[in-house]
């Protein structure tokens, strides 16, 4: 069952002057100093050291979907409160809090848009919305976009980035895995590609489900892909892990996944992948 609602004087020029908020900001990865309009032409990454900005579906949307061709679809689903959780506030104030900050609905866009020309049912997760996690809406949301691409025969695009399952719906967050595995396999089953892209970060119960089963599975460089927390795992095992661990590197080297590409060349691998699948 599915837990979600319907909604919507003088100044001394020998001192130094201050940068107004907002213009710069810096690399988390190598600490270089960017010029915002700088860092979105370069599609938010560095260009001293390739860090990947986290960003979400808007900004996804504009760097990868043709002009124009992109319809938003179920915008208006919400959560509902099936346990009436509350933990330093009540679930529902925390959802209402969340649209309000991100002008969101939910932890994920879905829609239909045009990627190199060729059609298909897009889906982008957005960490943002309480870290991206996964509760009933976006395991509803992905189960209709895959039913859309099965009815209409497009090819399935998921990014991914998400801190798990969303502990305020417990078991019906859970659920999630098992219902987006289903409807993937019937994806599968019936021919119609579904490409997977990992994003910083990528864990928990989302890794466990959906975020791992493309027919190709794509990540951009040094995201955070798992499904337990590098700490959780060294304090379990009480052994050092190695370096990289579930960085995309790691993964890509140990064959978990397919390909890594930078934001700056997706669109055009995207397009040349959806080509061949299309033939």
């Amino acid at each position: 069952m599915a837990w979600f609602q319907r909604s919507q004087t003088n100044i001394d020029d020998t001192r130094p002057r201050e940068m107004p908020d907002g213009l710069w900001t810096k690399c988390p990865s190598c600490s270089e100093i960017i010029y915002k309009t700088e860092l979105e032409s370069q599609l938010y990454t560095c260009n001293k050291c390739n860090h990947h900005f986290r960003i979400g579906s808007k900004e996804y949307i504009e760097i990868l979907i043709d002009k124009a061709t992109f319809v938003e679809n179920e915008a208006n689903l919400t959560s509902g409160d099936p346990l009436e959780f509350s933990d330093t506030k009540a679930y529902p104030d925390r959802i209402v809090d969340s649209i309000k900050k991100t002008s969101l609905n939910d932890a994920i866009t879905t829609g239909i848009g045009k990627i190199g020309g060729i059609e298909v049912t897009f889906c982008c997760m957005n960490f943002n919305f309480i870290g991206g996690s996964m509760g009933s809406v976006v395991g509803e949301k992905i189960y209709r976009a895959a039913k859309l691409s099965l009815k209409k025969k497009i090819p399935l695009i998921i990014i991914s980035a998400s801190g798990g399952a969303r502990m305020q719906e417990a078991p019906f967050s859970l659920m999630q895995m098992a219902k987006t595995s289903a409807i993937l396999a019937e994806l599968g089953e019936s021919g119609i590609p579904f490409i997977s892209i990992l994003t910083d970060p990528t864990t928990g119960g989302v890794t466990a489900s959906f975020a791992m089963l493309g027919d190709i599975n794509i990540a951009e460089p040094g995201a955070l892909i798992g499904f337990a927390g590098p700490r959780v795992i060294e304090q379990t095992i009480r052994k050092k892990l190695p370096s990289g661990f579930q960085r995309a590197e790691f993964l890509l080297e140990h064959g978990f996944m397919d390909c890594i590409i930078s934001r700056n060349n997706l669109k055009s691998e995207l397009t040349i992948i959806l080509q061949w699948f299309k033939n």
